[in-house]
């Protein structure tokens, strides 16, 4: 349940691809606590204190829609989901700029270590819609990530591939407040076979 005075700050999962080092199976789908991946992402924003929470879908997108509970999500189809996680980006903001929402903070589906404790710790870093922040790990950039809605537009504008918003990030860096979280995260991906010993 979203806590009073942080409504301002949506959840973004970013939840579209197809899996293709792990033999074609979505990320989405995955199994991870006896339910589908996808909702354990969509619980950490939630429990994060993230709201509203879009969920950009791409590949089986008709299956997760099936078979994962994602009521109060707002569901964001991807065609173009196989260019790349910068198309994702895009239709996500695209979805979240018909919303009141001050910032998006964005998780990556395939990123399970990271939970409710590192959404949160990052999100309280939001000052204005001018806010860039993200999780840090020994210092080092990572997930997940709050863009102020001043930055919507050249974060789309720049996100192509699977960089994301990687080259905006790069050329704001200055203004990039990073809130350390390895003690209360791990950010390892779900990208390979020899990963899937993370899921339970």
């Amino acid at each position: 349940m979203t806590t009073p005075g942080t409504e301002e700050v949506a959840g973004l999962l970013l939840a579209a691809g197809g899996g293709r080092r792990l033999g074609g199976h979505p990320k989405a789908l995955l199994t991870h606590h006896g339910r589908p991946l996808v909702e354990h992402a969509v619980r950490m924003l939630r429990e994060g204190g993230c709201g509203p929470v879009h969920v950009v879908l791409g590949a089986a997108a008709d299956d997760v829609r099936a078979r994962a509970r994602l009521d109060g999500s707002v569901l964001v189809d991807n065609p173009a989901w196989q260019e790349g996680m910068g198309s994702s980006l895009r239709a996500g903001l695209n979805s979240l700029a018909a919303t009141a929402s001050s910032a998006a903070l964005v998780l990556l589906v395939d990123q399970p270590g990271i939970g409710a404790a590192a959404v949160a710790r990052v999100r309280t870093a939001y000052r204005s819609p001018a806010t860039l922040a993200a999780a840090a790990y020994d210092g080092e950039r990572g997930h997940p990530v709050l863009f102020g809605r001043d930055h919507w537009a050249g974060i789309a504008a720049s996100a192509r591939g699977d960089r994301g918003a990687r080259a905006y990030l790069g050329q704001h860096a200055s203004a990039m407040d990073l809130v350390e979280c390895g003690d209360v995260a791990e950010p390892y991906d779900i990208d390979t076979t020899g990963d899937l010993r993370h899921l339970e």
